[in-house]
């Protein structure tokens, strides 16, 4: 009986004491820094109460010859609703329960019934408050887990070995070459009703191109033409082989970049001729080496030419201001050059257009013009130079060559006028790269 009293004295001191400092608690206005949820810090202070609480009854109690059940923390920390308490009391059946337990119940459920204003709450709070806890620590285990296996997880880190850096400096030079050997071989009896000569022929040239081009507005072209044609002839009794082409030609352009296709441009044009040549039957010469040379410089404007998808390539160049400068190494062939007599350079200032393309018309077929054109505004020069080329394979071709050419400082012919037309075709070894 007396350890009853003691116990009911305990849990009225207690509870009151628990039920003003969860009063104090409520009446905070600070809010909790960390992440513990209030209802679970209440039952953590009231724990520790109850430890140092359980310390002095124990000191009590031994005194007396009794112990406290440790089950008794439910009368120190703030009162709670279990439902188990109601249950077992309605429950028809009955549990079996110690006396300590019994009377524990009893002590809890009369309170429920007398005073409801001291219970801080309920077992459901209890399981929400534990749910809150648990996802904490399974996600802080989960990271702790994923920091532990991206530890182990480390990158190799990759053996360094030299390497030799080669820095090669930018080529703006491209080179280019193109060249074909052919010949022809023409057959005449002499009993032939239309009459003509036999002949053989031979036609060789060589186009060799250095052009530079820095990207950076800058271009310089070169190009050295080599032309040689030989023929012979059974009307000649003097010379049995003659020359049908003969040209030597260097066509050199220095251009600056005005916009995306045009530049600014010097252009310098000379040519001469490799071999002597005589008129038919005679031994009179009527060109040879610098016999005559000509020499042509403009200053104006490229047009870089790309169309039809690139298929038709090249330039053509406007020369508002040209310098035209012919030289002869003999007199005598002066006047025959349209130089006055007793001299041997003639020098005039004019305009030029020069166009050269080149037009790809099919995978096997493709088509060279050079368009000459310079004018002092006394005399007109005109030459339209074109080439068709039948490439069978990458060695055979065949070529039809055209040439058209005015010029107006010569003798007038009676049938031609002012204009000379040469055309002949070949076949035979072919090159390029």
């Amino acid at each position: 009986m007396k350890f009853r009293l003691l116990s009911i004295i305990v849990l009225l001191v207690v509870t009151l004491s628990a039920n003003s400092q969860s009063h104090r608690s409520r009446s905070r206005a600070a809010v909790p820094v960390d992440t513990v949820p209030e209802l679970v810090r209440q039952y953590q202070d009231s724990l520790l109460l109850y430890k140092a609480k359980l310390d002095s009854v124990e000191k009590e109690n031994s005194l007396l010859g009794a112990r406290m059940d440790p089950r008794m923390y439910k009368l120190f920390v703030p009162l709670t609703f279990y439902k188990g308490i109601s249950h077992e009391k309605f429950d028809l059946a009955g549990k079996k329960m110690t006396p300590t337990e019994r009377e524990l119940d009893n002590v809890l459920l009369n309170t429920y019934l007398n005073r409801p204003d001291l219970v801080a709450m309920t077992e459901t709070q209890l399981d929400i408050a534990n749910q809150v806890e648990a996802p904490v620590a399974r996600e802080n285990t989960q990271l702790e887990t994923i920091i532990s296996q991206k530890e182990v997880q480390k990158i190799a880190e990759p053996e360094l070995t030299p390497v030799s850096i080669v820095v090669k400096k930018p080529n703006f030079w491209k080179f280019s070459a193109d060249t074909y050997f052919q010949l022809l071989q023409n057959y005449v009896s002499t009993n032939w009703y239309k009459g003509g000569e036999s002949n053989y022929s031979m036609m060789s040239s060589v186009t060799l191109q250095a052009n530079y081009n820095n990207k950076q507005k800058v271009k310089w072209e070169n190009k050295l033409e080599l032309k040689l044609g030989l023929q012979t002839s059974r009307d000649d009794t003097v010379h049995s082989l003659k020359t049908s082409e003969d040209l030597i030609r260097y066509t050199g352009k220095l251009g600056i970049q005005a916009s995306h296709r045009w530049y600014y441009t010097f252009q310098a044009i000379a040519a001469t001729q490799f071999m002597k040549r005589y008129s038919s039957n005679s031994h009179n010469l009527t060109a040879d080496f610098f016999a005559p040379v000509t020499l042509n410089m403009s200053l104006g404007m490229d047009y870089n030419v790309e169309w039809f998808k690139k298929r038709l390539t090249g330039s053509i160049h406007l020369g508002p201001f040209a310098y035209s400068m012919k030289y002869v190494n003999r007199e005598y062939l002066a006047q025959r050059n349209g130089i006055e007599a007793d001299h041997k350079v003639k020098n005039d200032y004019g305009s030029l257009v020069t166009i050269d393309l080149e037009w790809k018309i099919i995978d096997n077929l493709k088509w060279k013009t050079h368009i000459y054109g310079y004018t002092t505004y006394e005399r007109t020069e005109f030459i339209s130079e074109n080439t068709f080329t039948f490439q069978f394979n990458k060695y055979i071709s065949t070529n039809i060559f055209v040439y058209p050419r005015f010029d107006d400082s010569t003798a007038r012919d009676d049938h031609h006028g002012y204009w000379q037309y040469k055309e002949y075709m070949s076949m035979g070894f072919s090159y390029s790269f």
